[in-house]
């Protein structure tokens, strides 16, 4: 049985990420006509033609997109196996970008506890966040990110995952509102008043509003924003309830104490509703990278330390 000529990886590999055979060739510094006698190699072992012109340019056939994400893990796998790293990365010269997916408000409440725990032993890296307007395990699949943390989605079985605290809603009015005035908040001194949720999705209701419906409540839900800054902001200045996690209220009260929080008013929920476990996620490829284990082990330091102020602090 003839042996597959593994070399012919990290050139599929690269033609499939630059589709392009004059782009894949200064890549991997061949001369074109070398690219294209391996392009050859690969259409004859494959079967199918991978980088086929459209007018002036080449593109993909529907194989070969499907294969890229393969393409990729499969020689991330091989050089790991390969050459395992088996030190501890010397952090102090440690430069490398991570790429985070986190809501907004997680990087507001969390963000610069996890930049300050990271510099301070790697003082050369770059923590980027980026937003998921979706959940979707895309990104950790094909490298695009090296964690995303929140409330878990459909990950796919393969995604790992390690809870880093616990959280729960709470709700939100400015100072001197009539809710915080004139006594207890009821469920149905809670439902009088209109009400500004975050959501990426077009749906606005959750637990809140299952637990109102049991006691023949509704809130009236009058904006939906896309995050929970936009929603404490705009309770801020309205007569309008905010719902936004306990996590992000302490963070506002305890990182900006002053100006900052003497305008808000937070208060337990009215209605019991299920705790939010908030996790970070990886692709299980990043395992055995130490500098990745590093970037996790640090996210779990920030998570616990958040666990500890969920718990405790009352706002």
């Amino acid at each position: 049985m003839p042996e597959t000529d593994l070399n012919l990886l990290i050139a599929l590999e690269t033609l499939l990420d630059d589709g392009s055979v004059a782009g894949a060739a200064r890549r991997l510094g061949l001369s074109a006509s070398a690219m294209s006698r391996t392009l050859a190699r690969l259409r004859a072992t494959t079967g199918d033609p991978l980088l086929v012109r459209a007018g002036r340019e080449m593109v993909l056939t529907p194989y070969a997109e499907t294969i890229r994400e393969r393409t990729r893990n499969a020689l991330h796998e091989a050089r790991t196996v390969l050459r395992p790293s088996r030190t501890e990365p010397d952090l102090s010269t440690l430069r490398h970008i991570f790429t985070i997916r986190a809501n907004d408000g997680f990087v507001e409440a969390f963000g610069s506890a996890l930049i300050d725990a990271a510099t301070k032993l790697a003082p050369h890296v770059r923590l980027r966040f980026t937003s998921k307007p979706e959940k979707s395990a895309m990104h950790l699949r094909d490298g695009s990110a090296d964690l995303e943390i929140g409330v878990l989605g459909n990950m796919g079985p393969e995604v790992r995952l390690q809870a880093l605290f616990r959280d729960r809603f709470m709700g939100v009015v400015r100072k001197g509102h009539p809710l915080e005035r004139e006594g207890a908040i009821t469920p149905e001194r809670y439902v009088a008043f209109g009400h500004v949720v975050a959501s990426r999705r077009s749906g606005a209701t959750g637990p809140v509003d299952d637990a109102l419906a049991a006691l023949s409540l509704e809130r009236r839900i009058v904006a939906v924003v896309p995050g929970f800054p936009a929603a404490l902001a705009v309770a801020r200045t309205s007569d309008l309830i905010a719902l936004v996690p306990a996590s992000f209220v302490n963070a506002q009260t305890a990182c900006r104490e002053g100006a900052a929080s003497a305008d808000i008013h937070a208060f337990e929920l009215p209605v019991a509703t299920e705790a939010l476990t908030v996790s970070q996620m990886w692709h299980p490829r990043l395992d055995v990278d130490p500098i990745h284990r590093w970037l996790a082990q640090a996210a779990r330091a920030v998570g616990m330390s958040a666990a500890g102020a969920v718990v405790t602090r009352r706002v």
